[in-house]
């Protein structure tokens, strides 16, 4: 296989509008979804595609880390776990107002982003690695011990998110708008961030650390910032999640989400934020078309990713001919 556009051969003009169609085609696509629901088994549709689009937040969150930071985190599903968990807790203690909720989980996220990534990035290479897995799953283990909260069994959402005091998100078209709304305002935040002075510095670090420690730039400092804007950010996918699902477990916090998560940017394509969200989208439908077939369906993705990262380096976005 190989790439359906050579970069090198493009103009930048070219290579810069390419980059917006792109985005631009994806999003009016999600944007205009429930219209063409109606059509099909609506609920479905509109279920699915809001798992996709809150796979696509915490997938582009990070996409920061690992694509824009090298920062390979094998622990962000715990962010997930703080938003979801965040929501039902309140919600069992009759706390349903959804501003409540976004606000605990953001600054939960913030706290534990802040105190692991200022431990995580003492270290390098695959000691960060296990050390943002042994973090995650320590959260895990926490969340299982929660028996107040269901513990291994999870916990029941009692009632979907209050916005300003109605119960709106009960529609499930609403709750489908809520996701894309703020997808797309992530998407739109954290490319301006790649864009900025902060992502380019950030970019300089990936490439080399030492030489951007050397001109006057604190590599610790930009990788922790980055690091909590991701956590927070997957935070509030965790919101969103136990909101769709109306069930949270510690399966939510488990490696193999942070795994699923790292699949998803590679199959998309690592460093694009886009590519983050088709690769969620493919994540997703590929998972529910096999497992129509057997549940041992990962082992056929297996495969299939494999051949991705062989002949499509860049991943579907890559492929595609885009960039973020």
């Amino acid at each position: 296989m190989s790439k359906l556009i050579d970069l090198e051969t493009v103009p930048a003009p070219a290579r810069r509008s390419r980059a917006f169609v792109l985005p631009a085609v994806v999003f009016a696509l999600f944007a205009l979804l429930p219209l063409a629901a109606v059509y099909g088994p609506q609920s479905f549709i509109l279920a699915l595609a809001s798992r996709i689009m809150i796979l696509a937040l915490a997938a582009m969150s990070l996409d920061l880390l690992i694509g824009f930071g090298a920062m390979i985190s094998f622990g962000h599903a715990a962010f997930i776990g703080i938003g979801a968990y965040s929501v039902a807790i309140l919600s069992s203690h009759g706390i349903n107002d959804g501003f409540v909720q976004l606000g605990t989980a953001l600054l939960v996220s913030f706290l534990f982003a802040l105190i692991t990534g200022a431990i995580s990035l003492r270290t390098k290479g695959v000691y960060f690695i296990m050390i943002t897995l042994a973090f995650g799953q320590m959260l895990f283990f926490l969340a299982t011990s929660l028996a107040a909260y269901g513990g291994d069994d999870g916990l029941s959402v009692a009632s979907r998110s209050l916005l300003f005091g109605s119960n709106i998100l009960k529609n499930d078209k609403a709750l489908y708008y809520l996701c894309f709304a703020l997808l797309l305002g992530a998407y739109l935040l954290l490319r301006a961030i790649v864009a900025s002075r902060f992502g380019r510095v950030l970019r300089g670090i990936r490439e080399n650390p030492v030489r951007m420690e050397a001109i006057g730039f604190a590599p610790y400092r930009y990788q922790l910032t980055a690091y909590v804007i991701a956590g927070m950010i997957a935070g509030v996918a965790g919101c969103l999640l136990a909101n769709q699902t109306e069930f949270v477990s510690p399966a939510y916090t488990a490696w193999q989400r942070s795994g699923d998560l790292i699949f998803v940017i590679v199959l998309g394509g690592i460093g694009s934020l886009h590519g983050a969200i088709i690769g969620a989208a493919v994540f997703s439908l590929l998972a529910e078309l096999l497992s129509h077939y057997t549940e041992h369906w990962a082992l056929i993705f297996g495969p299939i990713l494999i051949l991705v990262v062989l002949y499509a380096r860049g991943g579907i976005g890559g492929w595609l001919g885009s960039k973020p």
